[in-house]
């Protein structure tokens, strides 16, 4: 079965692009400064007051990979280190579009955490472009196929309290961290606005093989059939 592991990035509009009414409702409950600059920060991470920067995909079955990513009007060219391709795109319409075509020729898509975040966000916004998805990525959660997710299998579909983040996984299984570098997902947004795009691409493409790793180790220990 043609497997592919996949991972997002994303970033929040401006706060104040955003009209007043939905000013209103985002800050509805805060109470505090921190709060609200809480909110501001936090927009990337819903599809309706952020957008995709990039797009890591592994194949797990060849080693190969490749990461789409936003890179503006910069003179970036495609590049490739190790079996990745880092391909620039000049929007997100760009990076969905070479994801959607993609996916086409694979059966499972493997995530960490897809269910509740990657897999809605990009058919949400693909949704918001007029961009229409290649494969059904929001479906029942407690089917492993086409979308398997890795999080929600190793905490039973959320039965269990310790759902914890992919670098809490990987300590305890003594896997390399995708955040050993210093780098996690809340620099994602400082990046992108100073133009750090091929950073944000290799950043994307860690959690990638930390996935694959992690999604090994399962198959390995915790896959009983």
């Amino acid at each position: 079965m043609p497997k592919l592991i996949f991972d997002i990035e994303t970033v929040g509009v401006e706060f104040e692009s955003l009209d007043d009414k939905a000013k209103e409702l985002l800050l509805a409950y805060a109470e505090s400064p921190e709060e609200i600059e809480g909110i501001k920060n936090g927009l990337g991470l819903s599809p309706l007051t952020g957008e995709v920067v990039a797009i890591g995909i592994l194949n797990p079955d060849t080693e190969k990979g490749a990461v789409y990513y936003q890179a503006g009007k910069s003179k970036l060219e495609k590049s490739e280190e190790n079996n990745v391709q880092y391909i620039p795109c000049s929007d997100e319409k760009g990076v969905l579009k070479y994801f959607w075509e993609l996916a086409t020729h694979y059966d499972l898509f493997i995530t960490f955490n897809g269910h509740a975040f990657d897999c809605p966000y990009l058919m949400i916004r693909s949704a918001v472009l007029k961009i229409k998805p290649t494969v059904n990525l929001m479906h029942n959660r407690y089917a492993k196929q086409p979308h398997f997710d890795l999080l929600d299998v190793l905490s039973n579909f959320g039965a269990a309290r310790w759902r914890k983040s992919l670098h809490m996984w990987c300590q305890a299984f003594d896997i390399e961290s995708p955040k050993a570098d210093g780098i996690t997902g809340d620099d994602v947004a400082r990046l992108y606005k100073d133009k750090e795009y091929l950073k944000i691409a290799k950043y994307c493409f860690g959690d990638i093989i930390a996935t694959g790793k992690l999604y090994d180790y399962w198959n390995k220990y915790l896959n009983i059939r």
